[in-house]
């Protein structure tokens, strides 16, 4: 018993390893992360002179791909390139980023070759973000820790977000677009490289087991349209991101209304941003003794006000003060999440709604953003308070989306096995079989 314990302990740690490294690649490389988002911001604002408006569609076209990850996630769960699964995507389209940004930093800069080459980026780096997002959720589904993993996801996450923030001013102020687009295309390059690695605690046998099992093309959409538990997970998402106010009008409040510097943007999300890994190690915790019910109802209640205090920003001070106590109210819920988007996974179609959690969470962000300029234009004086106002009725909203979830997915804890969960996952698996070969048999099975 001991050396069991002791080789699942090993296997843990295993797989923690491996995907910290896999995360803190994934986002440093990314083209939507902070670093470039905020960087390409400001080239549009300082060089090219755009408006607020201006910048909003700027983020919001080119994020296009973004908006469309559901389809590079059903890519992933239909294609295996390689005969690698999830390395194989890893192999291939990180090296192709690389060359976006390769290009970018060769080419003059403008409003075009801007726009082209960060949508070429946001293009080929969706195929990368689905196949490391199903391979999390598979493994997380599998081996019950989609908690764990949903809290290490995060905690990673957020270290070149925090990079990206404090950094980014920086970046602005000192270095050459044409710089900063060749390190991202070393970061690339070296997460194509992790492409190699197969730890076996992470890759034996995750491929042969139940909730790996998809059918065919039409099969797997028929699954994925009845299966109830992948609407609450996208809804939530989209609500939680909904949020304008809290970046481009931010950005245009801090430094043309208050006045204050370029960096104080980039520092305020820094803190906003860190105030929340704190909270995610405690749902790494919570989420081993707490069910994941709970987790998301108070993690819910927490967050509605959580935006309220942008409202009270009067100075440069002040918005740094107000950035721990925002971010930290909406860290469990951030967690929970995608805690529930893991669990809630159709059997082989972890890529298709782990990509429809990703597409709702950035539509919403961009258009959020877009709205949140139209609304903070439309008021000299009072446009930011009312896109605080916004953000607080829409997250209200999420209270009553929580009753779409499926009873028996929010009942068990991290680590904790579920019956019921487990014959659906059969169920569902023995259906499509029999649709796929064209019985008419109707599989019925007895849930207590």
């Amino acid at each position: 018993m001991a050396v069991t314990k002791d080789s699942k302990s090993a296997g843990i740690r295993q797989t923690y390893w491996y995907f910290g490294w896999l995360t803190l690649l994934i986002y440093l490389a990314s083209p939507n992360n902070y670093l470039v988002d905020i960087s390409t911001a400001y080239m549009l604002k300082n060089q090219l002179h755009a408006s607020p408006q201006e910048v909003s569609v700027f983020r919001v076209l080119t994020a296009i791909p973004l908006y469309l990850s559901f389809m590079f996630g059903f890519a992933r769960d239909l294609w295996n390139p390689f005969g690698l699964r999830d390395r194989g995507f890893f192999l291939i389209f990180a090296p192709i980023t690389a060359l976006a940004f390769l290009w970018m930093a060769f080419t003059p800069l403008s409003y075009q070759s801007l726009f082209i080459g960060v949508l070429l980026m946001m293009f080929a780096f969706r195929f990368v973000a689905a196949a490391y997002q199903a391979l999390l959720a598979l493994v997380g589904q599998e081996r019950l820790m989609s908690g764990r993993l949903s809290a290490l996801w995060q905690v990673v996450s957020s270290i070149p977000v925090l990079a990206g923030a404090f950094g980014s001013g920086w970046v602005t102020e000192h270095l050459q677009p044409s710089q900063t687009f060749l390190l991202f295309a070393g970061l690339a390059l070296a997460l194509g490289l992790l492409g190699f690695w197969k730890p076996r605690a992470v890759f034996t046998n995750t491929y042969d087991r139940p909730q790996a099992r998809g059918s065919t093309l039409v099969g797997d959409l028929k699954r994925l349209a009845r299966h109830k538990a992948i609407y609450a997970p996208v809804l939530l998402i989209f609500l939680f991101q909904f949020a304008p106010g809290s970046n481009t009008p931010l950005q245009y409040y801090l430094t043309d209304h208050l006045h204050a510097s370029d960096a104080i943007y980039s520092d305020f999300q820094a803190i906003f941003v860190g105030s929340f890994i704190p909270v995610f190690l405690l749902y790494g915790w919570l989420c081993k003794r707490v069910s994941l019910g709970k987790l998301l109802f108070w993690g819910t209640v927490i967050t509605i006000p959580q935006m309220i205090p942008l409202a009270l920003i009067n100075s440069a001070t002040s918005a740094l003060i107000l950035a721990a106590p925002i971010g930290a109210m909406g860290g469990i819920f951030a967690a929970a999440i995608f805690d529930l988007a893991m669990r809630s996974c159709p059997p082989g179609l972890q890529g298709t709604l782990m990509m429809l959690v990703e597409s709702g969470n950035l539509l919403s962000t961009r258009g959020g953003d877009l709205l949140g300029s139209v609304i903070y234009s439309s008021s000299p004086t009072n446009g930011f308070t009312y896109c605080v106002i916004a953000i607080t009725v829409v997250y209200a909203l999420m209270l009553p989306v929580l009753l779409l979830i499926p009873k028996e997915i929010l009942e068990t804890a991290d680590g904790q096995s579920s019956v019921l969960v487990e014959l659906e996952v059969l169920d569902e698996i023995a259906r499509s079989e029999l649709e796929t070969s064209g019985s008419d048999a109707v599989l019925v099975i007895e849930q207590a």
